[in-house]
């Protein structure tokens, strides 16, 4: 076990980088805590630390390398996650049109399925996502190790995720956040909107 830990935690730390550095994810938790409230935007960081630990695991067994050399299957993820992107602009765009002060409803308990699967699906079908964890793989992360130390690395990593995801949302869907939200919407869904159009076109026209 000791002589993986070096290992571990250089990539934990990349992971780390990468949870820091805010992206399509954070943006996604955004909408949805400011939106919904906490219980949703802690069900999309589950989601969304699910897809890490997804990509982990591919990672693990090589596939994201495989991806990065067919160039035909990197562009087909890249094409999925460009076009999810920009259904998430139509839908913030969709709110943000909706004119006048809103008053912020009680927290939703319903479709955490839903809710949970357009976290997971963002995440692993998120080039930036797939890229960082190329980074892990290059720096040796846990190929190599028996199957137990596998899983206590992908377990690591899916805390690590959630952890950071799972703050973003708890601090996107304190009141007065959700306050300024419903004051501001029509501001905040336009900018998410700009957001995710332009991710999505970054995504789809990168070499």
């Amino acid at each position: 076990m000791a002589e993986y830990l070096p290992q571990f935690f250089l990539a934990w730390s990349i992971l780390i980088v990468a949870v820091l550095s805010p992206g399509p994810s954070v943006a996604l938790i955004l909408g949805v805590a400011t939106s919904r409230g906490r219980l949703p935007s802690l069900i999309t960081a589950l989601g969304v630390g699910c897809g890490s630990a997804t990509i982990c695991v591919a990672t693990v067994v090589g596939i994201t390398a495989i991806l990065a050399q067919v160039a035909e299957l990197m562009t087909l993820v890249r094409m999925v996650g460009a076009a999810y992107l920009f259904w998430l602009a139509f839908k913030a765009f969709r709110n943000a049109s909706h004119r006048g002060e809103i008053t912020v409803a009680p927290v939703r308990y319903l479709n955490a399925w839903r809710t949970w699967l357009a976290a997971y699906l963002l995440q692993v079908t998120n080039p930036k996502a797939i890229f960082f964890w190329l980074a892990i793989a290059s720096v040796g992360g846990a190929g190599d190790a028996p199957p137990a130390i596998v899983a206590l690395f992908v377990a690591g990593s899916f805390v690590i995720s959630f952890v950071g995801h799972g703050g973003y949302a708890l601090l996107l869907s304190s009141g007065p956040v959700r306050r300024l939200y419903g004051r501001a919407h029509r501001w905040i869904e336009g900018a998410l909107g700009c957001f995710f159009l332009f991710a999505g076109y970054k995504i789809a026209t990168a070499d």
